[in-house]
Protein backbone atom coordinates (compact mmCIF):
# COMPACT_ATOMS: atom_id res chain seq x y z
CA UNK A 1 0.00 0.00 0.00
CA UNK A 2 0.84 3.16 -0.38
CA UNK A 3 -0.20 5.72 2.71
CA UNK A 4 0.93 8.87 4.63
CA UNK A 5 3.78 9.18 1.77
CA UNK A 6 4.92 5.95 2.52
CA UNK A 7 5.04 2.07 1.27
CA UNK A 8 3.32 -0.43 3.78
CA UNK A 9 4.13 -4.00 3.33
CA UNK A 10 0.89 -6.41 4.18
CA UNK A 11 -1.61 -3.73 4.77
CA UNK A 12 -4.55 -4.30 6.85
CA UNK A 13 -8.14 -3.99 5.17
CA UNK A 14 -9.05 -0.47 6.62
CA UNK A 15 -5.34 0.52 5.19
CA UNK A 16 -5.80 -0.82 1.94
CA UNK A 17 -9.44 1.05 1.52
CA UNK A 18 -7.51 4.59 2.20
CA UNK A 19 -4.20 3.49 0.35
CA UNK A 20 -3.71 4.74 -3.17
CA UNK A 21 -2.58 1.47 -4.31
CA UNK A 22 -3.36 -1.91 -3.69
CA UNK A 23 -0.99 -3.64 -5.45
CA UNK A 24 0.68 -7.51 -5.05
CA UNK A 25 3.55 -8.11 -6.00
CA UNK A 26 4.94 -11.85 -6.15
CA UNK A 27 8.65 -12.59 -7.41
CA UNK A 28 11.48 -14.65 -6.28
CA UNK A 29 15.53 -14.53 -6.44
CA UNK A 30 15.90 -13.10 -9.91
CA UNK A 31 12.81 -10.88 -10.58
CA UNK A 32 9.04 -10.25 -10.48
CA UNK A 33 7.19 -13.32 -11.52
CA UNK A 34 3.40 -11.49 -11.04
CA UNK A 35 2.09 -8.05 -10.36
CA UNK A 36 -1.97 -7.69 -9.47
CA UNK A 37 -3.51 -4.11 -8.62
CA UNK A 38 -6.18 -1.30 -8.28
CA UNK A 39 -4.66 2.17 -7.85
CA UNK A 40 -5.84 5.96 -7.98
CA UNK A 41 -4.35 7.23 -10.83
CA UNK A 42 -1.12 7.13 -9.56
CA UNK A 43 2.05 7.28 -11.69
CA UNK A 44 4.49 5.06 -13.56
CA UNK A 45 6.92 6.35 -11.21
CA UNK A 46 4.96 5.20 -8.07
CA UNK A 47 4.06 2.03 -9.43
CA UNK A 48 7.88 1.49 -10.16
CA UNK A 49 9.09 2.61 -6.71
CA UNK A 50 5.89 0.01 -5.09
CA UNK A 51 7.09 -2.84 -7.25
CA UNK A 52 11.04 -2.56 -6.62
CA UNK A 53 9.99 -1.90 -2.76
CA UNK A 54 7.37 -5.29 -3.38
CA UNK A 55 10.66 -7.42 -4.67
CA UNK A 56 13.25 -6.15 -2.23
CA UNK A 57 10.66 -7.19 0.67
CA UNK A 58 10.23 -10.59 -0.87
CA UNK A 59 14.26 -11.64 -0.59
CA UNK A 60 13.79 -11.48 3.06
CA UNK A 61 10.70 -13.99 3.02
CA UNK A 62 12.16 -16.02 0.57
CA UNK A 63 15.55 -16.00 2.91
CA UNK A 64 13.21 -17.15 5.73
CA UNK A 65 11.81 -20.02 3.30
CA UNK A 66 15.26 -21.21 2.18
CA UNK A 67 16.25 -21.73 5.53
CA UNK A 68 13.26 -23.21 6.62
CA UNK A 69 13.84 -25.82 3.64
CA UNK A 70 17.67 -26.31 5.11
CA UNK A 71 16.30 -27.45 8.70
CA UNK A 72 13.31 -29.37 7.25
CA UNK A 73 13.37 -29.88 3.56
CA UNK A 74 13.42 -33.04 1.63
CA UNK A 75 14.98 -33.75 -1.55
CA UNK A 76 12.93 -33.15 -4.56
CA UNK A 77 11.29 -35.24 -6.96
CA UNK A 78 12.71 -35.88 -10.30
CA UNK A 79 9.94 -35.24 -12.31
CA UNK A 80 10.37 -35.85 -16.72
CA UNK A 81 7.39 -34.43 -18.21
CA UNK A 82 6.28 -35.99 -21.54
CA UNK A 83 7.65 -33.84 -24.51
CA UNK A 84 7.49 -34.50 -28.17
CA UNK A 85 10.18 -36.79 -29.14
CA UNK A 86 13.16 -35.03 -31.48
CA UNK A 87 13.00 -37.34 -34.03
CA UNK A 88 9.11 -36.68 -34.67
CA UNK A 89 9.96 -33.09 -34.29
CA UNK A 90 12.71 -33.08 -36.86
CA UNK A 91 10.29 -34.89 -39.22
CA UNK A 92 7.67 -32.26 -38.31
CA UNK A 93 10.01 -29.40 -39.16
CA UNK A 94 11.10 -30.58 -41.55
CA UNK A 95 7.64 -31.38 -43.43
CA UNK A 96 6.42 -28.25 -42.25
CA UNK A 97 8.72 -25.15 -41.60
CA UNK A 98 8.48 -23.50 -45.56
CA UNK A 99 4.22 -23.81 -45.37
CA UNK A 100 4.47 -22.78 -41.52
CA UNK A 101 6.02 -19.08 -42.33
CA UNK A 102 4.03 -18.84 -45.23
CA UNK A 103 0.82 -19.44 -43.04
CA UNK A 104 1.93 -16.90 -40.21
CA UNK A 105 1.96 -14.29 -42.10
CA UNK A 106 -1.95 -14.70 -43.31
CA UNK A 107 -3.50 -11.73 -42.19
CA UNK A 108 -6.89 -12.99 -40.66
CA UNK A 109 -7.01 -15.54 -37.38
CA UNK A 110 -9.49 -17.41 -39.14
CA UNK A 111 -6.94 -17.72 -42.47
CA UNK A 112 -4.16 -19.19 -40.40
CA UNK A 113 -6.32 -21.38 -38.23
CA UNK A 114 -7.76 -23.19 -41.25
CA UNK A 115 -4.34 -23.09 -42.75
CA UNK A 116 -2.84 -25.24 -39.79
CA UNK A 117 -5.98 -27.90 -39.88
CA UNK A 118 -5.30 -28.86 -43.03
CA UNK A 119 -1.36 -28.76 -42.54
CA UNK A 120 -2.26 -31.02 -39.44
CA UNK A 121 -4.36 -33.34 -41.83
CA UNK A 122 -1.55 -33.76 -44.48
CA UNK A 123 0.72 -34.48 -41.78
CA UNK A 124 -1.13 -37.05 -40.15
CA UNK A 125 -1.91 -39.25 -43.80
CA UNK A 126 1.83 -39.45 -43.77
CA UNK A 127 3.35 -40.21 -40.42
CA UNK A 128 0.51 -41.53 -38.80
CA UNK A 129 1.17 -45.18 -41.04
CA UNK A 130 4.31 -45.14 -39.50
CA UNK A 131 3.16 -45.27 -36.27
CA UNK A 132 2.91 -41.68 -34.67
CA UNK A 133 -0.11 -40.51 -32.62
CA UNK A 134 -2.32 -37.68 -34.15
CA UNK A 135 -2.30 -36.01 -30.89
CA UNK A 136 1.68 -36.30 -30.98
CA UNK A 137 1.75 -35.01 -34.65
CA UNK A 138 -0.42 -32.16 -33.35
CA UNK A 139 1.77 -30.82 -30.30
CA UNK A 140 4.87 -30.81 -32.83
CA UNK A 141 3.08 -28.64 -35.10
CA UNK A 142 2.57 -26.57 -32.31
CA UNK A 143 5.84 -26.32 -30.73
CA UNK A 144 7.39 -25.60 -34.76
CA UNK A 145 4.79 -22.74 -34.96
CA UNK A 146 5.72 -21.62 -31.60
CA UNK A 147 9.61 -21.13 -32.54
CA UNK A 148 9.44 -20.06 -36.34
CA UNK A 149 6.96 -16.91 -34.70
CA UNK A 150 8.93 -16.35 -31.92
CA UNK A 151 12.04 -16.58 -34.08
CA UNK A 152 10.57 -14.08 -36.79
CA UNK A 153 9.87 -11.07 -33.88
CA UNK A 154 13.34 -11.71 -32.55
CA UNK A 155 15.59 -11.78 -35.69
CA UNK A 156 13.75 -9.26 -37.99
CA UNK A 157 12.48 -6.88 -35.19
CA UNK A 158 8.73 -7.08 -36.60
CA UNK A 159 5.78 -9.27 -35.94
CA UNK A 160 3.69 -11.37 -38.30
CA UNK A 161 0.73 -9.32 -39.01
CA UNK A 162 4.22 -6.39 -40.21
CA UNK A 163 4.09 -4.22 -37.20
CA UNK A 164 7.30 -2.93 -35.43
CA UNK A 165 7.17 -3.89 -31.71
CA UNK A 166 5.94 -0.58 -30.37
CA UNK A 167 2.57 -0.36 -33.21
CA UNK A 168 -0.91 -0.69 -31.89
CA UNK A 169 -3.44 -2.35 -34.43
CA UNK A 170 -6.15 -0.32 -36.24
CA UNK A 171 -8.95 1.39 -33.73
CA UNK A 172 -12.14 2.81 -34.33
CA UNK A 173 -14.85 3.80 -31.44
CA UNK A 174 -18.55 3.88 -31.80
CA UNK A 175 -20.94 5.50 -29.03
CA UNK A 176 -25.05 5.27 -29.16
CA UNK A 177 -24.88 2.36 -31.46
CA UNK A 178 -27.96 1.02 -29.65
CA UNK A 179 -30.87 3.62 -29.17
CA UNK A 180 -32.73 1.90 -27.50
CA UNK A 181 -30.64 1.10 -24.23
CA UNK A 182 -29.44 4.08 -21.63
CA UNK A 183 -25.99 3.94 -23.08
CA UNK A 184 -23.48 2.14 -25.33
CA UNK A 185 -19.70 2.10 -26.37
CA UNK A 186 -18.25 0.13 -29.69
CA UNK A 187 -14.29 -0.66 -29.68
CA UNK A 188 -12.75 -2.03 -31.89
CA UNK A 189 -8.69 -3.16 -32.11
CA UNK A 190 -7.72 -4.89 -34.69
CA UNK A 191 -9.79 -8.48 -34.53
CA UNK A 192 -10.69 -7.71 -31.07
CA UNK A 193 -14.05 -5.81 -30.63
CA UNK A 194 -16.34 -5.26 -27.34
CA UNK A 195 -19.79 -3.80 -27.48
CA UNK A 196 -20.32 -2.40 -23.67
CA UNK A 197 -23.96 -1.89 -22.52
CA UNK A 198 -24.52 1.17 -19.70
CA UNK A 199 -27.92 0.61 -17.27
CA UNK A 200 -28.74 2.73 -15.06
CA UNK A 201 -31.06 1.67 -11.92
CA UNK A 202 -32.20 2.96 -8.60
CA UNK A 203 -30.71 1.97 -5.11
CA UNK A 204 -32.97 -0.98 -4.73
CA UNK A 205 -31.26 -2.39 -7.79
CA UNK A 206 -27.51 -2.30 -5.79
CA UNK A 207 -25.61 -6.17 -5.63
CA UNK A 208 -26.03 -7.12 -2.40
CA UNK A 209 -23.08 -9.71 -1.66
CA UNK A 210 -22.64 -11.56 1.45
CA UNK A 211 -19.11 -12.29 2.01
CA UNK A 212 -16.58 -13.29 4.96
CA UNK A 213 -16.17 -9.72 5.20
CA UNK A 214 -20.14 -9.31 6.20
CA UNK A 215 -22.91 -7.76 3.89
CA UNK A 216 -22.00 -5.19 1.59
CA UNK A 217 -23.82 -3.93 -1.58
CA UNK A 218 -22.50 -2.71 -4.67
CA UNK A 219 -23.57 0.67 -7.23
CA UNK A 220 -21.00 -0.14 -9.49
CA UNK A 221 -20.54 -3.70 -11.57
CA UNK A 222 -19.65 -4.51 -14.46
CA UNK A 223 -19.83 -8.07 -16.46
CA UNK A 224 -17.72 -9.39 -19.04
CA UNK A 225 -19.53 -11.90 -21.57
CA UNK A 226 -17.29 -14.22 -23.65
CA UNK A 227 -19.34 -15.97 -26.01
CA UNK A 228 -18.12 -18.89 -28.21
CA UNK A 229 -18.90 -17.16 -31.69
CA UNK A 230 -16.08 -14.52 -30.48
CA UNK A 231 -13.40 -16.54 -31.03
CA UNK A 232 -14.79 -19.09 -33.99
CA UNK A 233 -15.80 -21.74 -31.60
CA UNK A 234 -19.04 -23.70 -30.58
CA UNK A 235 -20.14 -24.73 -27.08
CA UNK A 236 -22.87 -24.45 -24.35
CA UNK A 237 -23.42 -21.29 -23.20
CA UNK A 238 -23.39 -21.89 -19.04
CA UNK A 239 -22.59 -19.44 -16.12
CA UNK A 240 -19.47 -17.28 -16.14
CA UNK A 241 -16.51 -19.19 -16.17
CA UNK A 242 -13.25 -18.41 -14.79
CA UNK A 243 -12.10 -16.02 -17.94
CA UNK A 244 -15.06 -14.14 -17.86
CA UNK A 245 -14.81 -13.48 -13.48
CA UNK A 246 -11.43 -12.23 -14.24
CA UNK A 247 -11.84 -10.44 -16.99
CA UNK A 248 -14.92 -8.56 -15.40
CA UNK A 249 -12.74 -7.86 -12.03
CA UNK A 250 -9.99 -6.16 -13.64
CA UNK A 251 -11.83 -3.64 -15.78
CA UNK A 252 -14.32 -3.01 -13.35
CA UNK A 253 -10.88 -2.45 -11.38
CA UNK A 254 -10.00 -0.11 -14.17
CA UNK A 255 -12.88 1.89 -13.87
CA UNK A 256 -14.19 1.69 -10.31
CA UNK A 257 -11.74 4.86 -9.19
CA UNK A 258 -13.64 7.17 -12.04
CA UNK A 259 -17.21 6.44 -11.11
CA UNK A 260 -18.93 9.67 -9.81
CA UNK A 261 -19.77 8.99 -5.69
CA UNK A 262 -23.57 8.32 -4.37
CA UNK A 263 -23.66 11.88 -3.75
CA UNK A 264 -22.67 13.19 -7.47
CA UNK A 265 -24.73 10.59 -9.29
CA UNK A 266 -27.29 8.96 -6.87
CA UNK A 267 -27.87 5.95 -9.65
CA UNK A 268 -26.78 2.27 -9.74
CA UNK A 269 -24.66 1.37 -12.42
CA UNK A 270 -24.50 -1.93 -14.77
CA UNK A 271 -21.72 -2.35 -17.58
CA UNK A 272 -21.68 -5.40 -19.49
CA UNK A 273 -19.05 -6.21 -21.83
CA UNK A 274 -20.25 -8.58 -24.89
CA UNK A 275 -16.91 -9.75 -26.72
CA UNK A 276 -18.28 -10.02 -30.42
CA UNK A 277 -14.43 -10.81 -31.98
CA UNK A 278 -11.27 -11.63 -29.90
CA UNK A 279 -7.67 -11.59 -30.83
CA UNK A 280 -6.04 -10.44 -28.06
CA UNK A 281 -6.77 -8.52 -25.13
CA UNK A 282 -10.52 -8.33 -24.85
CA UNK A 283 -10.27 -7.40 -21.24
CA UNK A 284 -8.41 -4.36 -21.90
CA UNK A 285 -10.92 -3.45 -25.07
CA UNK A 286 -13.60 -3.79 -22.09
CA UNK A 287 -11.69 -0.71 -20.54
CA UNK A 288 -12.50 1.21 -23.77
CA UNK A 289 -15.75 0.31 -24.57
CA UNK A 290 -16.43 0.31 -21.55
CA UNK A 291 -15.58 3.89 -20.65
CA UNK A 292 -17.39 5.23 -24.44
CA UNK A 293 -20.80 3.30 -22.80
CA UNK A 294 -20.71 5.56 -19.52
CA UNK A 295 -19.91 8.61 -21.67
CA UNK A 296 -22.71 8.05 -23.49
CA UNK A 297 -24.97 7.14 -20.99
CA UNK A 298 -24.12 10.48 -19.25
CA UNK A 299 -22.45 9.17 -16.73
CA UNK A 300 -20.22 11.94 -14.59
CA UNK A 301 -16.98 9.79 -14.96
CA UNK A 302 -13.87 11.74 -13.65
CA UNK A 303 -11.83 10.83 -16.03
CA UNK A 304 -11.68 8.58 -19.37
CA UNK A 305 -10.20 5.36 -18.95
CA UNK A 306 -8.20 3.47 -21.53
CA UNK A 307 -6.04 -0.22 -21.30
CA UNK A 308 -3.33 -2.38 -23.12
CA UNK A 309 -1.58 -5.28 -23.00
CA UNK A 310 2.01 -5.67 -23.74
CA UNK A 311 3.78 -9.23 -24.32
CA UNK A 312 7.84 -10.18 -24.48
CA UNK A 313 9.79 -12.58 -26.26
CA UNK A 314 12.69 -13.45 -24.36
CA UNK A 315 15.56 -15.91 -25.35
CA UNK A 316 18.75 -15.34 -23.41
CA UNK A 317 19.88 -11.75 -23.17
CA UNK A 318 17.67 -11.01 -25.72
CA UNK A 319 14.29 -9.95 -25.45
CA UNK A 320 11.58 -7.67 -27.15
CA UNK A 321 8.81 -6.31 -25.32
CA UNK A 322 5.49 -6.29 -28.01
CA UNK A 323 2.91 -3.48 -27.44
CA UNK A 324 -0.42 -4.29 -27.95
CA UNK A 325 -0.31 -8.07 -27.97
CA UNK A 326 -2.61 -10.29 -30.35
CA UNK A 327 -3.70 -13.64 -29.30
CA UNK A 328 -0.91 -15.56 -31.46
CA UNK A 329 1.89 -13.35 -29.65
CA UNK A 330 -0.43 -14.01 -26.20
CA UNK A 331 -0.33 -17.66 -27.08
CA UNK A 332 3.20 -18.13 -27.80
CA UNK A 333 4.72 -15.48 -25.95
CA UNK A 334 6.26 -14.99 -22.40
CA UNK A 335 4.25 -12.58 -20.77
CA UNK A 336 0.79 -10.77 -20.75
CA UNK A 337 1.08 -7.50 -18.73
CA UNK A 338 -2.02 -5.12 -18.76
CA UNK A 339 -2.24 -1.63 -17.99
CA UNK A 340 -5.21 0.55 -17.56
CA UNK A 341 -5.33 3.91 -16.85
CA UNK A 342 -6.32 7.97 -17.26
CA UNK A 343 -4.00 10.34 -18.60
CA UNK A 344 -2.94 11.27 -14.84
CA UNK A 345 -2.34 7.87 -14.32
CA UNK A 346 -2.61 4.31 -13.86
CA UNK A 347 -5.64 2.74 -12.35
CA UNK A 348 -5.25 -0.89 -13.28
CA UNK A 349 -2.50 -3.39 -13.69
CA UNK A 350 -1.86 -6.99 -14.28
CA UNK A 351 1.02 -9.23 -14.97
CA UNK A 352 1.62 -13.06 -15.49
CA UNK A 353 4.42 -14.88 -17.18
CA UNK A 354 5.50 -18.20 -18.66
CA UNK A 355 8.97 -17.42 -17.78
CA UNK A 356 10.98 -17.43 -14.16
CA UNK A 357 10.64 -14.32 -13.69
CA UNK A 358 11.79 -10.41 -15.61
CA UNK A 359 13.76 -8.01 -13.75
CA UNK A 360 13.22 -4.71 -12.77
CA UNK A 361 14.38 -3.03 -15.98
CA UNK A 362 12.18 -5.08 -18.68
CA UNK A 363 9.01 -4.52 -16.11
CA UNK A 364 10.04 -0.40 -15.88
CA UNK A 365 10.49 -0.57 -20.24
CA UNK A 366 6.89 -2.30 -20.21
CA UNK A 367 4.94 0.25 -17.97
CA UNK A 368 6.42 3.10 -20.28
CA UNK A 369 5.81 1.45 -23.59
CA UNK A 370 1.98 1.22 -21.85
CA UNK A 371 1.75 5.06 -21.12
CA UNK A 372 3.02 5.81 -24.68
CA UNK A 373 0.06 3.24 -26.26
CA UNK A 374 -2.51 4.48 -23.49
CA UNK A 375 -2.50 7.95 -24.57
CA UNK A 376 -2.60 7.19 -27.70
CA UNK A 377 -5.99 4.94 -27.39
CA UNK A 378 -7.11 7.71 -25.49
CA UNK A 379 -6.81 10.25 -28.00
CA UNK A 380 -8.88 8.01 -30.43
CA UNK A 381 -11.35 7.44 -28.20
CA UNK A 382 -11.80 11.44 -26.70
CA UNK A 383 -12.00 12.62 -30.86
CA UNK A 384 -14.95 10.77 -30.73
CA UNK A 385 -16.89 11.70 -27.41
CA UNK A 386 -14.72 14.20 -24.66
CA UNK A 387 -16.75 14.17 -21.86
CA UNK A 388 -19.81 12.56 -20.82
CA UNK A 389 -22.99 13.76 -22.16
CA UNK A 390 -24.49 16.45 -20.27
CA UNK A 391 -28.43 14.72 -20.70
CA UNK A 392 -29.48 10.94 -19.46
CA UNK A 393 -30.89 9.02 -22.11
CA UNK A 394 -35.08 9.32 -22.92
CA UNK A 395 -35.48 5.70 -21.19
CA UNK A 396 -32.96 6.17 -18.15
CA UNK A 397 -34.91 6.37 -14.73
CA UNK A 398 -34.97 9.91 -13.35
CA UNK A 399 -33.73 10.36 -9.62
CA UNK A 400 -35.24 13.23 -7.61
CA UNK A 401 -33.62 13.28 -4.34
CA UNK A 402 -35.48 14.73 -1.17
CA UNK A 403 -34.06 14.99 2.22
CA UNK A 404 -36.37 14.67 5.73
CA UNK A 405 -35.71 14.74 9.13
CA UNK A 406 -34.48 11.11 10.24
CA UNK A 407 -36.98 10.88 13.33
CA UNK A 408 -39.66 10.78 10.46
CA UNK A 409 -38.03 7.55 8.20
CA UNK A 410 -40.47 5.66 10.36
CA UNK A 411 -43.54 7.17 9.56
CA UNK A 412 -42.84 7.51 6.08
CA UNK A 413 -42.34 3.66 5.66
CA UNK A 414 -45.57 2.83 7.81
CA UNK A 415 -46.43 -0.05 9.69
CA UNK A 416 -45.08 -3.10 7.89
CA UNK A 417 -44.18 -0.94 5.09
CA UNK A 418 -47.57 0.04 4.66
CA UNK A 419 -47.18 3.99 3.73
CA UNK A 420 -44.79 3.50 1.27
CA UNK A 421 -45.65 0.69 -0.21
CA UNK A 422 -49.59 2.40 -0.88
CA UNK A 423 -47.08 5.26 -2.46
CA UNK A 424 -45.44 3.01 -4.85
CA UNK A 425 -48.42 1.62 -5.58
CA UNK A 426 -50.26 4.67 -6.54
CA UNK A 427 -47.24 6.16 -8.24
CA UNK A 428 -45.35 3.18 -10.10
CA UNK A 429 -41.98 5.30 -9.42
CA UNK A 430 -39.56 3.45 -7.08
CA UNK A 431 -38.55 4.77 -3.38
CA UNK A 432 -35.22 4.39 -1.29
CA UNK A 433 -34.50 5.31 1.94
CA UNK A 434 -31.54 6.37 2.95
CA UNK A 435 -30.11 6.33 6.96
CA UNK A 436 -29.84 9.78 6.57
CA UNK A 437 -32.88 10.71 5.60
CA UNK A 438 -32.36 11.29 1.92
CA UNK A 439 -34.85 9.43 0.00
CA UNK A 440 -34.64 8.74 -3.85
CA UNK A 441 -37.44 8.97 -5.64
CA UNK A 442 -37.03 7.20 -8.95
CA UNK A 443 -39.24 6.78 -12.40
CA UNK A 444 -39.09 7.11 -16.29
CA UNK A 445 -42.06 8.82 -15.85
CA UNK A 446 -41.63 12.74 -14.74
CA UNK A 447 -45.88 12.88 -13.27
CA UNK A 448 -44.72 9.85 -11.26
CA UNK A 449 -42.12 11.06 -9.75
CA UNK A 450 -43.17 14.07 -9.69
Amino acid sequence: GWLDNQFIINPAYTQREESTLDLVVVGNRSGVMMIEGKLKEVSEELVQDAIRFGFENIQNVIKIQEDFAKDAGKKKLDIHYSKVEEKLLGQVEALSTERLKEICLLSSKEQREEAVDALSVELEEQLVPEGYQAGDLKAALVEIEKRIVRSFILDKGTRIDGRSASDIRKITCEVGVLPRTHGSGLFTRGQTQSLAVTTLGSASDQQMIEALEGESRKSFMLHYSFPPFSVGETRPVRGPGRREIGHGALAEKALSFIMPSKEEFPYTVRVVSEILESNGSSSMATVCASTLSLMDAGVPIKSPVAGVALGLIKEGEHSIVLTDISGLEDHFGDMDFKVAGTLKGITAIQMDLKISGINLDLVWQTIQDAKKARFIILDKMLKLISKPKEELSAFAPRITVLKINTEKIGELIGPGGKNIKKIISATGAAIDIEDDGSVLVSSNDAQAAQ
